[in-house]
């Protein structure tokens, strides 16, 4: 294993001191509960999100104005825990409540749920959206039901600029619903992921192969293949999420190519020309396109592709609309 550490124990807690001095401007560190807070925060609904550690820039990449108001860091692949998450509520609350955006994994369901009833307890009012847009597989490893993939960023970016709007708890609880709804994702993985306190991959594949639909955290995907070019990765992608989203021809699309971790932005940018001349075939509006690293797996080479199906050109608009955090331009 050749990683760029010190104590394979510590390295969350490196991590999170040197993010946030990196982007002192922007974010801080609560105390010594492994949560990153925004310096700014309005007189709004609190965002709050996390996971494990490892997905990088996710999520505390996200943290700042026009975005999440803190972000809670497990452990490498592990959930936070409930005071941990407790703690983002706390820092994020100004009067107006929190939401808690959750990808669906058992720990993290249970962790933040927990938080929320503690926080109730409190009088903080407290509200959460499950996000479980990856399309591959149901009930792998880590959670019951589809996980919680890149598709997150898209609600984070929405929410937090209808949140900035001044709309209240109940409003972005019923937005992020409905939204999640209309978020797809799947991926497609060449190499696995090594956990520093593990010091081996994840899983094995041979130099020629692939795996279609890994999880984040090296969950089983639904096929292992034959190394393929990227013209028949975007045609294999994209005919999944046409037959999840049965795509019509008069409604407006985002697309998201996230790379895992390993995977140069060369490479991403080739796949996405190769995904817009397959989405070109089904004759639909693709109104808006990201490229980059947003939800990774350490150091996974692979990238996944999201799609969102937009109900109104406000989300688009939220879309585009300027934040200040360190990872999303």
């Amino acid at each position: 294993m050749k990683k760029i550490i010190n104590d394979s124990s510590r390295v969350v807690d490196d991590m999170i001191d040197g993010f946030c001095f990196a982007h002192q401007n922007i974010v801080k560190k609560h105390d010594d509960y492994r949560v990153i807070v925004s310096k700014k925060i309005n007189d709004q609904v609190g965002l709050v999100s996390g996971g494990g550690s490892g997905h990088e820039p996710a999520h505390a990449g996200f943290v700042g104005e026009g975005m999440l108001s803190a972000a809670v860091c497990g452990e490498v692949f592990t959930s936070p825990t409930p005071d941990q998450v407790l703690e983002g509520i706390r820092a994020s609350d100004k009067g107006e409540g929190v939401l808690l955006v959750v990808k669906n994994y058992t720990g993290d369901v249970m962790n933040f749920d927990m938080a929320k009833e503690l926080a109730e307890m409190e009088g903080i009012e407290v509200e959460s959206v499950l996000v479980d847009d990856d399309i591959a597989v149901e009930d792998s490893t880590y959670t019951a039901g589809k996980r919680g993939v890149a598709g997150t960023i898209f609600v984070h970016k929405i929410l937090g600029a209808y949140a900035r709007q001044g709309k209240s708890l109940q409003e972005l609880k019923e937005i992020g619903d409905d939204l999640v709804q209309r978020i797809k994702t799947i991926g497609v993985a060449l190499t696995a992921a090594t956990v520093p306190e593990v010091g081996k991959p994840g899983f094995e594949l041979e130099v020629d192969e692939l795996e279609y639909g890994v999880g984040i955290h090296g969950e089983p995907g639904y096929s292992r293949e034959s190394l393929k070019a990227s013209k028949d990765i975007a045609k294999e992608l994209t005919e999944k999420l046409s037959k999840a989203f049965t795509f019509k021809e008069n409604v407006r699309y985002g697309v998201l190519i996230n790379g895992l971790g390993a995977t140069p932005l060369m490479e991403q940018y080739i796949f996405m020309n190769d995904v817009k001349k397959e989405l070109d075939g089904f004759n639909i509006d693709i109104a808006y396109s990201k490229v980059g690293n947003y939800m990774t797996s350490l150091d996974m080479a692979g990238v996944s592709l999201t799609m969102i199906e937009f109900s109104d050109a406000n989300e688009i608009n939220a879309l585009n609309e300027m934040v200040n955090t360190a990872s999303w331009r």
